[in-house]
Parts: C-alpha cells; structure tokens; sequence
C-alpha cells in the first residue's frame, strides 16, 4: 500500500513539475492511448515532434496499458488564469493534432483517461465511425431527451 501511495503521489506531482519548468505558465495536458506494441513508437514520434516546435512539453506516462500524457506548458495570460493566445498555442495545438491523428493511425483511441469531452470530440466519428457515433447519438436523446446533462461534449451535434 505505501508503494502505491507514492506511485500516485508521483503521478499526480509530474503536472506541477511540468509547470515549474517555466515562469508564468499554465498546462494543457492531453493524452492518448495506443497498443502497448506501438507504445515506443509514438512517443519517440510524439518527442521528435515536440522537439522540432520547440515547445516545452514533457511527456509522461503510466504507460502498461500504452496510455501516456503530453502537458504543453504554455505561456500564460497575464493575470495567470488561462493558456495565452499565440504561436505557442497554436502549435501546442497543431501537435496535439498530429499526436491524436498518429494514434488512431496505429490503433489506438484519442484519449486514455482524460475524457472527449470539447476538446477531442472532433476526434469520435474518425474513431468510432458514422454508425456508431448515430447510435451514441440515439442512446445520448433517449437517456437525456432534453439535452441538460453536458450539453455540447461527446457527441457532436449532428448525431
């Protein structure tokens, strides 16, 4: 059990220590998830990728079950209460692009654990297909048909 409490305690830390790695910064974090087979792959791909952007962003994984995280540190607003717009942002975003799209392409899923949600939802069709996005669709109406359990995530609107 003490082993296990320092396992998490660690994992839970790697976030804070991404962000000390730059003054004024707040962290995106993403993640994906990929068969453990081609684990070593895409986070060699993933580095390069990170590496020739020049963005700081560690990655970081508990990675048994091919599942590992990418925390751009970014530069932050100037009051520090969001990611600022920019260059940075935008090839924070670009990579994150490319690190869903090189997932997929090697079978795995756009996210492990930290859930579709906004962000990633652009990503569920392209995973899932058009026929099961309709039934997630159908499924979503009959269990919620007035739409007030997180309106606007997981499921696109065209489902």
């Amino acid at each position: 059990e003490g082993e296990r409490a320092r396992l998490w305690a660690a994992r839970h830390g790697a976030y804070y220590a991404a962000l000390a790695l730059r003054k004024n910064a707040k962290g995106w974090p993403t993640d994906v998830c990929v068969p453990v087979s081609r684990l070593a792959e895409c986070v060699d791909e993933t580095a390069a990728d990170i590496a020739a952007a020049g963005v700081v962003a560690p990655i970081v994984g508990h990675v048994g079950d091919g599942n590992f995280h990418v925390v751009f540190v970014l530069p932050a607003t100037e009051d520090g209460s969001a990611v600022a717009p920019g260059p940075e942002l935008e090839a924070a975003m670009a990579l994150n692009d490319r690190l869903v799209e090189r997932a997929l392409a090697m079978g795995g899923t756009c996210t492990g654990e930290h859930g579709v949600g906004i962000g990633k939802m652009k990503w569920m069709e392209k995973q899932h297909g058009e026929g099961a996005m309709r039934y997630m669709g159908l499924i979503k109406k009959a269990l919620d048909p007035l739409g007030i359990m997180n309106p606007g995530k997981i499921i696109p609107a065209k489902f």
